[in-house]
């Protein structure tokens, strides 16, 4: 399922993500990294640290889409810092930069996101989310099948 050449956000909780958010964000960043496919995070701890982690063990590169404007608060896992200084507007710019987006967890701001990429149409994973209308994408157990998922979503017609 190659990914090369296309962006994959992963956003999930930073200061409430629980281990198994942790421990899926790692799997899903290594997977897409191994599918050739950047990553994009909000630049900080939690999922966002642990996706750019699996991805840079992978010999991926990540890019972190900070919302602020110092770069040395990101975490050093990211390839790439970019500090934004949009504040909670990047969330946004996160989205609508990526391909799909893979939402691992929730918190309020990662809801945020969930919302932002149904509206727009950006192609959604969730991995264990908090519960959600039906329609708000493709649920999903675990890495390997968020990650057969975007590829999918993404070679549709």
């Amino acid at each position: 399922m190659p990914l090369t050449g296309r962006y994959v956000a992963v956003v999930g909780p930073a200061d409430l993500a629980r281990p198994s958010d942790l421990a899926h964000a790692a799997d899903v960043g290594r997977l897409l990294a191994e599918a050739g496919a950047v990553l994009l995070t909000g630049g900080h701890d939690g999922v966002m640290q642990a996706a750019a982690r699996g991805s840079r063990d992978a010999g991926g590169v990540s890019i972190g889409l900070m919302p602020g404007t110092d770069r040395a608060t990101g975490t050093p896992e990211h390839t790439y810092l970019l500090p934004t200084g949009l504040g909670e507007l990047r969330n946004g710019l996160l989205v609508r930069a990526a391909d799909a987006v893979v939402a691992v967890g929730c918190s309020w701001g990662t809801l945020s996101e969930i919302a932002l990429a149904r509206r727009t149409g950006v192609p959604l994973v969730l991995v264990d989310p908090w519960p959600l209308p039906d329609d708000v994408g493709v649920v999903v157990a675990d890495a390997a099948a968020a990650v057969a998922a975007v590829a999918q979503l993404i070679d549709r017609p």
